[in-house]
């Protein structure tokens, strides 16, 4: 489905040439309270709508590049104030007649920033010789006309630079570094220096307005139509399904499929919370028809594709029992958006998503996604809005396809129960030392591996359960969780003697990138 872009009263277009911070960008803007969207370099900019300013973002690419990906920046040069990061600031300056040299070396790492131009609305309450984050392989070896230099380092000539007083209406302002990165240390002041002072934006985007603004929308979209939606337990088709409840009331039906996948004892603890909710929710436990269905499978995508293809069977059936549905609700939030649309097209398929492409065509039915415009971290701030039980609000992020991916290898029901076992301790455990809480997301993965162990006087020759614990804001980059030793001596030793068929316990010390948070 394409991405439609949403009327707000404030937006700033943040325009994609690929890099890997451009999430980071929009969500930095979003911290400020700042509506912004991401779209790819080559968007049809008359699809936009309404647009306050711009930023262009970094990329892997360099301009010198024979393939090298271009914007004819005349169509919003000087309509619209510009923030050129990195290659967005290098194809400014090439495409306006600069000069961009290869860089003898790949400037990478920290970096303290001379500003040059102390009256520079960009460096506004900025500390000169500034910690700032370079990440590029070109450099700027010469400005374009109308254009001065406001920034330097010990190691680059042009840090910064912008457009002169009279030589545009609107204002463009180029940085050779990454704002958006915590290692630039005053990066958010730069971007707010940017949206407040120099676009003049209010920053008036925040979960009140956000859900007032939804619930009006959803009320004028949906009308007296019925709505179902497919509830996973988790934090954002419960807070869709809260806010289209808040719009529409007892039209909105809600399915709750038990896929066998679940934590211990999840279906009916979900269920229960529901009700507190006031939701009409329907409960089905199809764990036969996953578990039979995945019995053997051990590729990680195929798995995906058997759990979205049982799904949509048993959604379908339990569908087709409620009368007159015309929308089918979705959780989805901005990352799956933004990772659904590539820089280049078809972009390569790490893993497949968990919302379900096909159902929509399958019951022939309109598609209404509350959240498409929220990371993470802004949906679980709406749902508090909403006022949602706290419990529900915290909940780890669960993968949709449950532990299917968190069993290595070939599935088997007595494999998902060891997972599951071994999750409960884990679980419960982090919430029995406060620590649930303080970190972002848990799990335990049970490898495909046996090893020798002793038990009493007998030899045991069982699997390993690998745990793991990140932090993060959204998931698109996370730290392991520093856990102290003795709760993690304390789960493996509770793990180990209580799940028959467990004899090892390791914890998972990787970040992402390079690894993923989930192993499949």
């Amino acid at each position: 489905m394409p991405i439609q872009p949403v009327i707000m009263k404030e937006k700033v277009v943040i325009l994609d040439f690929g890099s890997q911070y451009t999430q980071l960008i929009a969500r930095r803007l979003r911290e400020l309270n700042v509506f912004c969207e991401i779209f790819p370099y080559n968007k049809d900019l008359s699809e936009l709508g309404h647009v306050d300013a711009f930023i262009l973002s970094g990329s892997p690419f360099s301009v010198l590049d024979e393939n090298a990906l271009h914007l004819d920046l005349s169509a919003i040069l000087g309509k619209y104030p510009i923030l050129g990061v990195c290659y967005g600031a290098q194809m400014t300056a090439q495409q306006l007649g600069g000069r961009v040299l290869k860089s003898e070396k790949r400037e990478y790492g920290k970096a303290k920033m001379n500003i040059l131009d102390h009256d520079c609305a960009l460096f506004k309450n900025m500390s000169d010789g500034s910690q700032i984050w370079m990440s590029h392989g070109d450099t700027i070896a010469a400005l374009p006309v109308h254009f001065e230099l406001i920034a330097n380092t010990d190691g680059i000539p042009v840090a910064a630079f912008k457009s002169k007083e009279d030589a545009y209406e609107k204002p463009i302002y180029c940085i050779q570094f990454h704002p958006e990165v915590t290692h630039s240390l005053e990066g958010m002041q730069l971007l707010s220096n940017f949206v407040f002072d120099i676009a003049g934006l209010k920053g008036e985007w925040t979960p009140a307005s956000f859900v007032e603004e939804k619930v009006t929308e959803l009320k004028e979209t949906l009308g007296n139509d019925k709505v179902l939606l497919g509830l996973s337990g988790g934090v954002d088709s419960s807070v869709a399904a809260s806010l289209i409840h808040k719009a529409i009331g007892t039209n909105l039906y809600c399915v709750f499929i038990d896929n066998g996948l679940l934590r211990k004892d999840e279906f009916h603890s979900v269920l229960e919370s529901y009700k507190h909710m006031g939701l009409n929710v329907i409960g089905v436990d199809a764990s036969d028809d996953f578990l039979s269905e995945l019995e053997g499978v051990s590729d990680p995508e195929t798995k995906r594709k058997a759990i979205g293809r049982v799904f949509i069977e048993v959604f379908e059936r339990e569908a087709h029992k409620i009368t007159d549905v015309n929308w089918l609700a979705q959780g989805t939030i901005y990352p799956d958006v933004i990772e659904s649309v590539s820089v280049h097209g078809p972009s390569v398929t790490i893993k497949s998503h968990h919302n379900v492409g096909g159902l929509p065509d399958k019951l022939r039915l309109k598609i209404v996604e509350p959240l498409r415009m929220l990371f993470k971290d802004e949906v679980r701030r709406v749902g508090k809005e909403l006022g949602l039980d706290k419990n529900l609000i915290g909940r780890h992020p669960f993968p949709g396809p449950g532990l299917a991916i968190r069993v290595l290898g070939a599935i088997s029901k007595e494999k998902v129960r060891l997972c599951q076992e071994a999750d409960a301790i884990y679980i419960n455990k982090l919430r029995q030392w406060n620590l649930y809480d303080e970190v972002w997301q848990a799990g335990a993965i049970l490898l495909p591996v046996q090893s020798v162990g002793v038990m009493g006087d007998e030899r045991t020759y069982e699997f390993t359960i690998a745990l793991r614990c990140v932090n993060s804001v959204d998931g698109m980059t996370a730290e392991w969780s520093k856990l102290p030793h003795e709760f993690l001596a304390e789960v493996s030793s509770e793990i180990i003697n209580n799940v028959k068929g467990i004899n090892r316990v390791v914890y998972d010390i990787s970040t992402k990138p390079p690894a993923t948070i989930e192993w499949e």
